[in-house]
């Protein structure tokens, strides 16, 4: 039997434990490579040659949709799962266009992982049953953008709005611009509140609309 080959890219090393076991209790796949973070887990993308990469939506360096556009373009042969927190259906049309193959839940991780992995190597695309109704309506325009403008926002408030809208948590964008979770809050408070941005998905489709998930090389 010729084994699905498949590599792992999420700074969670709890859930990285938890899918590395579920992945190596299965006799069709093979774990060739792991990685934490953006650059290093493109780097095994292309090195391992995997038939299926599974990587985290939120990274510490880039977003996992930057991530997959940047693999698919790399090393075509590969195909891409994300696996995510995010139910959001502003999500889903960034990760597709970008070039992804599957779209996980975390939550449906032990239930639907192995099954996500077998559609996508047989050619398939996958989304999680919890979002796939979504998908038809995830368009980049879906829902409008609230036009409230109360001004520019500052470089930092622009920082932390990019960063939430990326999939990033309070926690990651606090130590990846090296300030408090309490300032993080505030910073994300304040320019939602200046761009008239109500939720995360309004944060998202913003951030579609300004160019930041997707990065140039």
């Amino acid at each position: 039997m010729t084994r699905i080959r498949i590599s792992l890219v999420d700074d969670h090393p709890v859930v990285l434990a938890g899918i590395r076991a579920l992945l190596q209790a299965a006799p069709e796949v093979e774990l060739v490579g792991e990685a934490s973070t953006g650059a290093t887990g493109l780097k095994i993308i292309c090195e391992c040659s995997p038939d299926i990469a599974v990587i985290d939506l939120s990274l510490p360096d880039m977003s996992g949709i930057e991530l997959t556009r940047r693999a698919v373009k790399r090393c075509p042969e590969v195909k891409i799962i994300v696996l995510t927190v995010h139910e959001d259906r502003a999500y889903i049309h960034p990760v597709l266009e970008a070039g992804a193959r599957g779209y996980l839940l975390k939550r449906s991780a032990a239930d639907e992982l192995l099954r996500a992995i077998r559609i996508v190597k047989q050619g398939d695309t996958y989304l999680d049953p919890a979002i796939a109704e979504k998908a038809s309506t995830a368009a980049p325009d879906s829902g409008a953008v609230p036009g409230n403008d109360g001004g520019e926002l500052s470089r930092r408030e622009e920082d932390v709005l990019r960063l939430v809208a990326q999939g990033l948590s309070n926690k990651q964008i606090a130590g990846q611009l090296e300030v408090s979770i309490k300032s993080v809050e505030t910073y994300k408070s304040r320019a939602a509140e200046k761009k008239g941005l109500r939720s995360r998905a309004d944060i998202v489709r913003f951030g579609v609309q300004h160019g930041w998930l997707t990065a140039p090389n």
